[in-house]
């Protein structure tokens, strides 16, 4: 391999990196805007999973901007992150694979009085699979898929 090749897996190792941590951020900070923007034309996301929905990008942003008015704070940790990249076209690097684990602490908007303020009462994690393709605007996700695997509530 040569340094040139190198290089530039590196470029798309952190690029692929820096769209992930950005969708986090775009579901944390509720900006449906950046969360729609960060897919590729005809991106999906299913989040069946964790009691959500399936379907493309758009729709699943406006059912998330309403489900996550039950939340005053949420935090997405997305950890673990594993980045296979693949082929499309023939053309080498053109696709890739995110599989990453998440814990997710969230605080309900109306919780129980005598709670500590700012601790979160809802708490899960799970498992992430992302598929991204470049694009002519860089990395962008053609799918998201939540697994969740375990669920804390409040008593």
């Amino acid at each position: 391999m040569t340094q040139r090749v190198e290089l530039a897996t590196v470029m798309d190792r952190l690029a692929v990196d820096g769209l992930i941590t950005d969708y986090a951020g775009a579901v944390d900070d509720g900006d449906w805007t950046a969360y729609r923007d960060l897919f590729a034309p005809g991106g999906r996301a299913d989040y069946r999973s964790a009691g959500g929905i399936e379907g493309e990008a758009g729709s699943v942003a406006a059912w998330l901007a309403e489900s996550m008015q039950l939340f005053s704070m949420c935090q997405h940790l997305i950890v673990n992150r594993r980045i296979a990249f693949g082929i499309l076209d023939q053309d080498t690097g053109d696709t890739a694979r995110v599989r990453a684990d998440y814990v997710n602490p969230m605080r309900l908007a109306a919780t129980a009085e005598g709670s500590p303020a700012g601790a979160p009462d809802f708490v899960c994690g799970g498992r992430y699979s992302f598929g991204l393709v470049r694009t002519a605007d860089g990395w962008r996700l053609s799918e998201v898929v939540v697994a969740e695997k375990w669920r804390r509530m409040p008593a």
